[in-house]
């Protein structure tokens, strides 16, 4: 039986797999469930408050900063990351709020993580 394809505007057969029909979502793996899951969003809500919903990075002016006080399109960076130790995952200490530049810049290594460590200890020494 013929059938008009809601996808792609096409007539196929009905039992046609049409490739245009959009994929259902893969199963999510454990860093994309933990990332719902209260506990996580309570801590990261706990960092921003700490951290004063500011670029840590931008405030002290390191790394190509362009504004001191960024406080726009925020996160919440793991340091190490959740896929290499997963135990840190709600660790202070491995926890800082960077903007977008920033963030970016230390997932692909540009800010040692050294650095971003010291700026943690800091944060929660105060």
């Amino acid at each position: 039986m013929l059938r008009s394809c809601s996808y792609c505007g096409r007539i196929h057969d009905s039992k046609y797999q049409c490739p245009q029909k959009p994929k259902r979502f893969k199963e999510r793996d454990e860093v994309h469930r933990f990332r719902t899951l209260q506990v996580w969003i309570k801590k990261r809500n706990y960092i921003r408050q700490r951290d004063t919903h500011l670029c840590q990075v931008c405030t002290r002016q390191l790394y190509d900063t362009h504004t001191q006080y960024t406080y726009d399109d925020i996160q919440v960076h793991h340091i190490v990351p959740l896929r290499e130790d997963w135990e840190r995952r709600l660790d202070e200490d491995n926890l800082l709020c960077l903007c977008r530049p920033h963030h970016e810049a230390a997932e692909a290594g540009g800010i040692p993580r050294a650095v971003l460590f010291a700026i943690a200890t800091e944060q929660n020494t105060k």
